[in-house]
């Protein structure tokens, strides 16, 4: 299996900051890259999100990983609504696997996947035709939606 390094370019992005971009042609299903961090328990984990910190990942019930860390370059890769990869959680470990194919130069995105509570402080910059606006799990797409047409349009 190729590195992150083969497969992975880091470089300044049109969505935010720096991105990771891929440097050859991926086929749906591939792991791209480790998101690797401190092993961190539910408490820390809350006293962590409460300072705003947002590279925290669930692991298990008991235990979180908080990606903010110089040995994790994944921590850099950008939100999308439409993303072409996805976090997943294999044998304890946390990948970034496509979900699509994926061709050279284009940039690597996931969805970071948060709650709804306080969804407007996090603006989403992506340009997907389906953004809704802000950084939200797909899940909650509607009701942002749906929320944001009633404040815009009050009856």
């Amino acid at each position: 299996m190729p590195s992150s390094a083969d497969l992975v370019e880091f470089k300044p992005s049109p969505i935010d900051g720096t991105g990771g971009f891929a440097r050859a042609d991926l086929p749906a299903g591939t792991r791209v890259i480790e998101y690797v961090g401190e092993r961190i328990d539910k408490c820390e984990s809350l006293a962590r999100c409460m300072r705003g910190e947002s590279c925290i990942f669930h692991l298990d019930e008991q235990w979180d990983l908080d990606g903010n860390v110089d040995c994790n370059p994944a921590r850099f890769l950008n939100h999308s609504c439409s993303p072409n990869c996805d976090a997943e959680l294999i044998d304890g470990r946390i990948w970034i696997v496509t979900i699509q194919r994926v061709v050279r130069g284009e940039e690597l995105s996931f969805n970071y996947g948060y709650d709804l509570p306080d969804y407007r402080e996090h603006p989403c910059r992506c340009g997907a035709p389906v953004c809704t606006g802000y950084i939200i799990a797909a899940e909650f797409f509607e009701h942002v939606r749906l929320n944001e047409k009633r404040l815009a349009h009050p009856a």
